[in-house]
C-alpha cells in the first residue's frame, strides 16, 4: 500500500510540473500548487524511506 502511495504522489508531482510549464496553472490563479507538491516531497521521502 505504501509504495502505492508513493508512486501517487510521484504521478501527481508530474501532472503538476507540467501543466506548470504549460501555463495551465498561472492562468486559473493556482501556482500556489507546485509549492504545496515542493512542501510535501520532504515527508513523504522522509516516511517512505524509513528502516
Amino acid at each position: 500500500m505504501e509504495n502505492v502511495l508513493i508512486a501517487l504522489y510521484y504521478v501527481a508531482a508530474i501532472v503538476v510540473i507540467a501543466l506548470h510549464y504549460m501555463g495551465w496553472l498561472a492562468d486559473r490563479g493556482l501556482e500556489w500548487v507546485v509549492y504545496v507538491i515542493a512542501v510535501l516531497l520532504f515527508p513523504m521521502l522522509y516516511f517512505a524511506y524509513l528502516p
